[in-house]
């Protein structure tokens, strides 16, 4: 009986899906999407998550309605509600879960779109999601290899020094590349504590967000700006307003350890415990992990052409960059001795889940950033179009940063502001008084802060806001810790913890 409901309400949830794309598709047809027209685009220099396919994805994004994000909300709520309502199921599933979202959304779409639809499928996944997947295969493997050992004993201080170094490490290794380093330390130092949940939730907001906000190498969103003529050390303007939320967050995060490791009441404890010198073990993985950060950042500088697979242009120098990665991650494996893997307590279950999950959310989110990139023309026009001030800028791309890929919504706001001050893209750096003798466009350099700090920060919102987050989280919970569930997290600790120092960081520069 429980078999007949659920593929009864599949079969309802489709065509509901499905009618109205037909009659939309038939009041369109005056209209045709005419895909070979829309291929005189792939020329282009096409970047991941952003500029590539601009033009396909604001076309599709003028005729997709709204509640095209329906399964995108739907895998998000499976994430939220499944582990608390049925969490043997979701342990066991969760790779079906994300799969009926992703054919739920694709199937109707294909059937509707034909090659259009097939060309945004290919184009997200070739573009943003393999890539995605093989730099977080390669640091994940790289940092898995690193151990830290000797006398890290958590206690607050201990903490938030742990805090403040991987959140300086993020800006320049990544924040996925910091986050997969000092994630392990960091759970290996409180091992003996009873109340970690927030030692982590604090990590996500520090290590695998804020701290990427120095440099192009820091987070996606930066990298893009710098592909799109922000100089590599405009970046530093941000320091500020990271300055104050980190500051603001390390004292709040020592004052709750502190708080905790009182009642805790282990101090005398951890002082009678065998004090061991610290060693870094493992140390040649950071050799290769210099590797993935350099292939990166000269995926950025080198201009090699393209080629084209499966009617989608793939730049040589980003083909070049992921085969750079994966030769790093596979000589950390070949180099590094399992000793080391297993006193990480190293499994490949992480990867995986975010592998999974994160195949279905890339699937389920091409209208939403579809209808993002149509801006006016659009569903979300009457949103797009309120944006004006810094403050507004620096709102919306944070929120839609917190639920969305932050890269691209960066990107849509980037231009929008281009195009509001009529600045065109070659003259970015002479609007951001990096020519000589040039002085820079003072509103438009307010508005890319509050568009750079609002992707960065933002992210931290949600457990998918950024690619670390959810990798963390399952590091944690592998480890044994009991994370709060999807929205747990952001009624626990976004909403009482971040959102007020965001307002403080709207009100004090933007």
């Amino acid at each position: 009986m429980a078999r007949i409901i659920i593929t009864s309400a599949i079969i309802f949830v489709f065509l509901s899906f499905l009618s109205p794309l037909l009659i939309n598709n038939s009041r369109a047809a005056t209209k045709h999407l005419d895909t070979n027209s829309l291929s005189e685009n792939r020329s282009s220099a096409q970047v991941p998550s952003s500029e590539g396919n601009s033009h396909q994805g604001s076309e599709i994004g003028e005729k997709l309605p709204l509640w095209t994000v329906i399964p995108f909300l739907g895998i998000l709520l499976s994430i939220a509600v499944f582990p608390l309502v049925a969490p043997r199921f979701w342990h066991h599933h969760f790779p079906k879960v994300a799969a009926f979202w992703a054919l739920l959304f694709a199937l109707p779409f294909v059937y509707v779109y034909h090659g259009t639809a097939t060309h945004e499928i290919l184009h997200i996944y070739l573009i943003d999601y393999i890539p995605f997947i093989i730099l977080l295969w390669a640091l994940f493997t790289i940092a898995g290899g690193i151990v830290v050992s000797g006398s890290l004993q958590g206690k607050p201080i201990v903490n938030t020094v742990l805090l403040l170094l991987g959140t300086l490490l993020a800006s320049w290794v990544g924040t996925t590349g910091a986050a997969m380093i000092m994630i392990r330390p960091v759970l290996r130092a409180n091992a003996s504590r009873k109340k970690k949940v927030h030692i982590v939730c604090f990590f996500i907001f520090l290590v695998a967000n804020i701290g990427g906000s120095l440099t192009p190498l820091g987070d996606p969103p930066l990298f893009l700006g710098f592909l799109h003529g922000v100089p590599f050390f405009w970046t530093f303007n941000i320091f500020p307003p990271m300055a104050l939320a980190s500051v603001i967050l390390l004292v709040t995060f020592f004052f709750f350890d502190t708080f905790y490791f009182r009642r805790e009441k282990r101090q005398t404890v951890l002082e009678k415990e065998e004090k061991k010198p610290i060693r870094l073990e493992g140390w040649h993985n950071l050799i290769f992990l210099a590797g993935v950060v350099g292939s990166v950042l000269m995926s950025g500088i080198l201009q090699l052409g393209e080629v084209t697979v499966l009617g989608i242009p793939l730049l040589k120098q980003n083909l070049l960059r992921d085969f750079l990665m994966i030769l790093m991650g596979g000589l950390s494996l070949l180099t590094t001795k399992n000793y080391l893997r297993e006193a990480n307590e190293f499994t490949w279950f992480p990867i995986k889940e975010v592998a999974y999950l994160f195949a279905g959310i890339f699937m389920t989110i091409i209208p939403a950033l579809a209808i993002l990139k149509a801006g006016s023309e659009g569903a979300l026009a009457f949103l797009l179009n309120a944006v004006k001030e810094p403050y507004h800028y620096y709102w919306i791309t944070g929120t839609l940063s917190s639920f969305l890929d932050n890269a691209p919504t960066y990107l849509t706001f980037f231009n929008s502001a281009l195009g509001k001050l009529q600045i065109s893209e070659p003259m970015v750096r002479q609007a951001l008084g990096y020519v000589s003798g040039v002085k820079g466009h003072a509103e438009f350099i307010l508005y890319l802060k509050a568009i750079s700090t609002g992707a960065v920060f933002m992210g931290a919102n949600t457990y998918i806001g950024n690619a670390p987050n959810f990798m963390v989280k399952s590091i944690a919970e592998e480890a044994g810790i009991a994370m709060p569930s999807f929205f747990g997290y952001i009624l626990r600790y976004s909403i009482p913890i971040l959102i007020p120092l965001f307002i403080i960081v709207s009100f004090v520069f933007f």
